[in-house]
């Protein structure tokens, strides 16, 4: 039994009353946040302003502070002021506003000072009414009703779901669980909440628990497994490549805005790309359903499970396969094998980046100097070996747990295959289409002539 946080989503069908409150806290959400953004940026302007007329540093305008606290503080002082409306909303949606800014100056931060790993940070930028919708409750009356079928959020009231909240419930009802905060979000035309719980989770022990499978993730086939198992691409997006491009061609025939001239869009306009939103994101969920069909088989089989430290960006950046790389959601693969495994007390071994597990040749360890990607079938120069190029990365992937669990006497270090590493060198053909002599002897180097000087 392990105690996690767990995020429980539902889909909500608010009515048109209901629908406006939902916009109303998230649209105060944002005005907060724009607030306290713009408080901040003038402090900033300030104090940049002065130290060009060489100002001490002591007798600049004192630094606004940017906890949440102190943005929640001064809101407080000078919310009758700003927004005479805000009482018209919960008092959380000002605080998640906050909040929110607090946070993204803190990554900002710690991005310009290195202390944040990743990709850089910007500083924040103003939200506008085209941005995302959401909204943060953590204190108030918010949680389940009785009947499991609705919801209940601080000052907006009950809202019904889609779907049973039962899961949740009993969980709650034996005490195994506790409803820390609610998000409200407006995501692809529909409304949703997460809750975030502390749950105490009792999750089955693998039914293999010694077993080691190798996961070599890739484009025609989904993932490929140590145990000779091929689990195909469903290729969701491609499926759906026609619909979606007859939707594009029909938004592009109607009238879409232009910030130059401030054109509004047509109604019609509005409607095409609310479908092709809609398409998108039942795209986005029957491959999240997959990826967890998947994800949760592996875990509930095997003890040991070992995947690739893939560069999914880099990899993206190829234009003939862009498409196909993001439609298949290895990161996102990743991370469920990750705190699946956490939850089930399932070891995750994650090979090096740099690991050739495709060059490798899983029967003596041979390393193919060059291996183009055009070549689905692995052929060894030293044993012989034939295997298909993805199951021979898989059962590499294997290999590197099964030595480290081993005797001593393997010999073998992290990320190193089983047998004897030893590089082959690609043979090249000779004469006078390469350019490329053929050797004089066999084991002697050829050496210059002197030339006179």
């Amino acid at each position: 039994m392990v105690t996690v946080i767990q995020a429980y989503r539902f889909a909500l069908d608010p009515t048109a009353g209901l629908h406006s409150a939902l916009r109303s806290h998230c649209g105060a959400q944002r005005y907060a946040f724009n607030w306290g953004l713009a408080r901040i940026r003038v402090n900033l302007d300030q104090r940049a302003a002065e130290k060009t007329y060489d100002i001490p540093e002591d007798q600049l305008t004192p630094p606004v502070s940017w906890s949440a606290y102190s943005l929640r503080k001064g809101w407080n002082q000078g919310k009758d002021e700003v927004a005479p409306w805000w009482a018209e909303n919960s008092k959380e949606a000002y605080s998640s506003g906050l909040a929110n800014l607090a946070a993204a100056l803190g990554n900002w931060v710690g991005s310009t000072s290195g202390k944040r790993r990743g990709q850089g940070v910007r500083f924040p930028r103003f939200k506008g009414r085209r941005s995302g919708l959401s909204c943060r409750f953590t204190t108030g009356a918010f949680g389940l009703a009785d009947d499991r079928r609705h919801v209940k959020l601080p000052r907006i009231g009950v809202v019904r779901t889609h779907e049973s909240t039962r899961k949740l419930a009993r969980h709650v009802e034996r005490g195994t669980a506790r409803i820390r905060s609610a998000t409200v979000s407006f995501r692809a035309g529909r409304w949703f909440v997460a809750f975030s719980v502390e749950i105490t989770r009792a999750d089955p022990v693998p039914t293999r628990p010694e077993s080691v499978v190798g996961v070599d993730l890739g484009v025609k086939s989904l993932a490929v497994l140590s145990t000779g198992e091929i689990i195909p691409n469903p290729r969701h997006l491609e499926t759906a490549q026609r619909e979606l491009r007859r939707l594009q061609r029909q938004a592009a025939r109607r009238t879409g805005p232009d910030r130059r001239t401030r054109r509004e869009p047509s109604a019609r306009w509005r409607k095409t790309q609310a479908r092709i939103t809609r398409l998108h994101a039942a795209i986005t969920n029957v491959r999240r359903d997959g990826l967890h069909t998947l994800s949760t088989r592996l875990v509930r089989t095997h003890g040991t499970v070992v995947i690739e430290d893939l560069n999914v960006a880099d990899m993206t950046r190829n234009r003939r396969l862009a498409r196909h790389i993001a439609g298949v959601g290895m990161a996102e693969l990743r991370r469920q094998i990750e705190y699946k495994a956490t939850w089930a007390g399932v070891h995750v071994h994650v090979a090096d980046r740099w690991y050739p597990s495709s060059k490798t040749c899983s029967a003596c360890g041979a390393v193919k100097a060059k291996l183009r990607l055009g070549e689905r079938v692995y052929r060894c120069d030293a044993c012989g070996l034939v295997l298909d190029r993805d199951l021979n990365a898989a059962c590499n992937l294997a290999a590197l747990v099964r030595c480290e669990t081993s005797s001593p006497s393997c010999g073998a270090t992290v990320n190193e295959p089983a047998g004897n590493l030893r590089k082959t060198r690609a043979a090249r053909a000779t004469g006078t289409a390469t350019g490329r002599p053929a050797q004089t002897s066999t084991g002697q180097r050829r050496r210059r002539k002197a030339t006179a000087v």
